[in-house]
């Protein structure tokens, strides 16, 4: 079932395979991309499916992150567990080009499994602008390798994101996906309090930058303002009268 124009969503055997399918683009990320995975994300929290699989088609790209020409108001919005908040696990399964915000989407999945012909890059620095969001990355990968990858704007192959802990399995390409439903499958299968204890648990364990703060907080002020309530004390002002909240 089709989420957006541009990203998919399928759900079969418990497992939600959301996929970006802008691959004329290379997959680059507009504000159609991120309400679309935003979407996703909001049904996979409230469907029967106990993990998802995040992919994308073509054979080029899984991302090259932002679209320059098109680019997208809030990217946070599209982020697993900060745009939407997950206690069930996604397995990124990755090929291609995966540059800057698209890796920002990459690492806060749970588990990645990543084609050998997968490069990762984030070439911000160079460029004159970032989200911020990568600094999450000192809290997922050693300090060091964390500072390389968001400073220095240089490749890192799907060997040395595997060396640095940034993925956790290479396959060969064209099978990513296969190999990220065989995992989804046990998972599908495990106990699924415990599998989201431990997610929850593991997310409050992690430290979080002041940019992930920040655009966790900015999106419950969203839903604030763009709630029935928000709209209905609007009104009320306008009309000179007491408002009625209904909680929504």
């Amino acid at each position: 079932m089709d989420i957006s124009d541009i990203v998919t969503y399928e759900s079969r055997d418990n497992i939600a395979t959301i996929t970006i399918d802008r691959a004329d683009k290379m997959n680059a990320m507009n504000e159609a991309v991120i309400q679309g995975l935003r979407n996703a994300w909001l049904r996979f929290a409230e469907a029967d499916d106990r993990v998802a699989i995040l992919h994308a088609a073509g054979d080029k790209a899984f991302s090259v992150g932002a679209d320059v020409k098109d680019p997208p108001r809030e990217m946070w919005q599209g982020v697993p567990s900060i745009g939407v908040a997950l206690s069930k696990p996604v397995i990124a399964a990755v090929h291609g080009w995966c540059i800057g915000g698209a890796y920002v989407i990459v690492q806060m999945c749970d588990l990645v499994i990543a084609a050998d012909n997968t490069t990762f890059k984030y070439p911000e620095a160079q460029l004159g602008f970032t989200g911020g969001l990568i600094a999450s990355a000192v809290a997922r990968i050693p300090h060091k390798a964390a500072m390389e990858f968001m400073l220095l704007g240089e490749d890192f192959s799907a060997e040395r994101a595997l060396q640095t802990g940034m993925v956790n399995k290479i396959v060969a390409r064209g099978e990513e996906l296969l190999a990220a439903r065989e995992w989804a499958l046990r998972l599908a299968k495990s106990a699924p309090l415990v599998v989201t204890s431990l997610k929850d648990l593991a997310l409050a364990t992690l430290n979080k930058s002041p940019a992930e703060a920040g655009a966790m907080a900015r999106d419950r002020l969203l839903r604030v303002s763009t709630s029935a309530d928000g709209a209905e004390g609007r009104r009320a002002f306008r009309d000179k009268r007491d408002p009625q909240f209904s909680g929504k």
